[in-house]
């Protein structure tokens, strides 16, 4: 494991150690609701069907270290998929980092403050139901705001 270095969030994502990468996730939990993509399409429409490990109050994994035990198809986030996952939102430090942008100032490595992402309306905290009882996804898609865009540190 690395440790974290003095503003690491401004490297590459390329420079990161395993450590600087978990602790660059702003835990909005968008990543953790399942989509629907049409296939005539391609199109991509975000729900508000959560993960069945995803605490929908938190929006935290209830198992993140064995996750991949109990929901096979979880995506794990690297340096190769973060530029091919199309649905990442414009508010994900993985996707801003990846296109060179700087964190927004809701983020906690930039604020100090784990609950800025929910003051700011990015997470999903509060806002989801568990894919156990959720039912058909086309009758939970949602719009999700993207925080103060523009509101970059």
């Amino acid at each position: 494991m690395g440790t974290l270095r003095d503003r690491f969030w401004e490297r590459p994502l390329a420079e990161l150690n395993s450590q600087e990468w978990e602790a660059l996730c702003d835990g909005c939990g968008r990543c953790c609701l399942h989509k629907v993509e049409y296939e005539d399409t391609g199109e991509i429409e975000e729900t508000n069907v959560a993960c069945t490990l995803l605490d929908c109050q938190t929006a935290r994994c209830k198992d993140y270290k064995n996750r991949k035990a109990f929901v096979p198809d979880c995506l794990r986030l690297t340096l190769k998929l973060v530029d091919r996952v199309p649905w990442l939102p414009d508010t994900c430090a993985y996707r801003r980092r990846a296109e060179d942008r700087p964190l927004p100032r809701w983020h906690y490595l930039i604020s100090g403050d784990r609950e800025a992402v929910i003051a700011a309306g990015v997470s999903v905290a509060g806002r989801v139901i568990s894919e156990d009882e959720a039912g058909p996804l086309e009758h939970h898609i949602v719009e999700w705001g993207d925080g103060e865009d523009d509101d970059a540190a």
